[in-house]
């Protein structure tokens, strides 16, 4: 015990002490950037990215984007540029769509809308009922992340559920196999009303390298209203927790 207790003491407190002021290594690629007027429409950047995230108006679809760094790398021009900016969430699947008049500022002002009612029914105490509906287990790990010591998302009333019966909503990751389309739609069903949505993940949001796979089954994306999505090829840990907290205020 004692041994315990000093460890415990040498340690100190391992959680990030704000995690909204948290600031990510400059390696990570979180929201790009585009200039416009660097742009030469060699459309390199198009034919080179995975998932078809690039535009022909050269925006970039976040919700489809595996921020890979393809694109950037490619263009000849630097028009693309990915910054560290990590509270890319959003409650509007358009919003996820950056353009050229996008900026950090501008994004943060419009991509998480939250309301009263969420705020009463859940600001205090959310609980989520993850399911990975084919996922590579990369943002499941991620999600797993957010509950150790140092991302702790448990201190802010957030948890993870051994069962939909006890949550307020899911949380889901992969790009809907049809091997798991029906069990998630029980998964949902199961959750007690008032009840939510939250996307995880880049193949959640649109499939992402598995868009055009003949086994997708994502009917329940379009059966039920998604309140909250996430991108990221995985996501980051932060990313899902500021995301959640921004949601809930």
């Amino acid at each position: 015990m004692f041994d315990t207790l000093k460890s415990r003491i040498y340690q100190g407190d391992q959680a990030i002490p704000d995690i909204e002021k948290a600031v990510i290594d400059e390696k990570f690629r979180g929201l790009p950037l585009i200039d416009r007027q660097s742009c030469s429409n060699c459309n390199e950047c198009i034919d080179v990215c995975p998932t078809n995230a690039i535009n022909q108006d050269i925006s970039i679809d976040m919700g489809k984007c595996i921020f890979c760094g393809d694109c950037e790398r490619k263009c000849p021009n630097n028009a693309i540029k990915f910054t560290n900016f990590h509270k890319i969430s959003s409650t509007s699947r358009e919003s996820l769509i950056i353009d050229s008049n996008t900026t950090q500022e501008s994004f943060e002002s419009i991509a998480v809308k939250s309301t009263k009612e969420i705020k009463k029914l859940f600001g205090k105490s959310l609980k989520l009922r993850q399911v990975s509906a084919g996922g590579c287990n990369g943002c499941e790990m991620e999600l797993n992340a957010c509950s150790n010591v140092n991302f702790d998302m448990g201190r802010f009333g957030i948890d993870i559920t051994a069962s939909p019966r006890h949550a307020d909503g899911l949380i889901i990751t992969g790009p809907v196999m049809e091997n798991m389309a029906k069990a998630l739609e029980d998964a949902y069903l199961s959750v007690p009303d008032p009840k939510i949505i939250i996307l995880t993940g880049t193949c959640a949001i649109s499939g992402g390298v598995f868009q055009k796979s003949d086994v997708l089954k994502r009917d329940f994306l379009e059966k039920y209203k998604v309140d909250l999505y996430i991108p990221g090829c995985p996501v980051h840990p932060l990313t899902v927790i500021n995301g959640i907290l921004d949601f809930l205020k």
